[in-house]
């Protein structure tokens, strides 16, 4: 039986302003299933940041719907979006935004710190075990000033996991990184979608990072134009990735 889409916009618009509105999304329908691995493309301005913000849940559209892991969002208040957004979806920027007071370690914890469902010693568990599997397990107590621009990356895409989201969103994971760096980042995004079976969502300008995904969705002047396929579509039937290595929070 097939699973049914861990993401799914219905007719989502967006506007900006009151005397003069603008209207920067235009009714985007959008699936996203679990274990998918999406390219968001499209020129400068067309709305892709913007949709990225209502999907995680960072902005409320103007009207329609975001159905998140079978959850209408419009039915939240802002503290239950908050606490849902903790949960539900990991974020990867182009730029890390990591805190630089803290190690790698502390920064990886920081989600499941902010949730406060989890002893110390399994938040600490789940944060080395990910800095290891993005290999950095040598550099667990490292600030961000002592980690390269690819390391640090490597830092952000262990937070954006550690509370085992089903959907993670990337702005442009590699945009900051030379082209080295930026093939190892995607190639690290692309082998955690595999192995922990979250879905993604990565807003490229780079076709070459496009055509190794699973699907690309381009948006042009704020409307959905074609949805070609790179890698195959996931939408003729279910994903087989392997297992979760442990359960994730509901």
């Amino acid at each position: 039986m097939a699973e049914g889409p861990i993401l799914r916009t219905e007719g989502v618009r967006k506007s900006y302003g009151t005397r003069v509105v603008t209207e920067v999304l235009h009714g985007i329908d959008l699936e996203v299933r679990p274990g998918e691995f999406v390219a968001l493309t499209g020129p400068s301005g067309a709305g892709k940041t913007t949709l990225l913000n209502l999907i995680g849940l960072l902005d409320r559209p103007t009207s329609g719907r975001i159905l998140l892991d079978g959850t209408d969002t419009s039915t939240l208040d802002d503290r239950g979006l908050t606490a849902f957004r903790g949960h539900k979806i990991g974020f990867v920027f182009q730029f890390h935004h990591l805190l630089p007071a803290f190690t790698a370690l502390e920064n990886v914890m920081m989600p499941l710190l902010v949730s406060r469902r989890y002893r110390d010693a399994e938040m600490e568990r789940r944060a080395r075990d990910l800095l290891e599997r993005v290999g950095l397990g040598n550099r667990l107590k490292a600030k961000p000033s002592e980690l390269s621009g690819g390391q640090q990356q490597r830092v952000a895409v262990a937070r954006a996991l550690v509370t085992r989201p089903p959907l993670v969103l990337t702005d442009e994971p590699t945009g900051n990184l030379d082209t080295h760096s930026a093939g190892e980042v995607f190639a690290l995004l692309r082998e955690c979608n595999r192995e922990f079976r979250s879905a993604f969502v990565v807003v490229t300008h780079d076709p070459r990072l496009a055509a190794r995904c699973d699907r690309v969705v381009e948006i042009v002047d704020g409307r959905i134009r074609t949805e070609p396929g790179a890698g195959g579509d996931s939408r003729s039937g279910p994903w087989q990735w392997p297992p979760l290595a442990g359960p994730r929070p509901t």
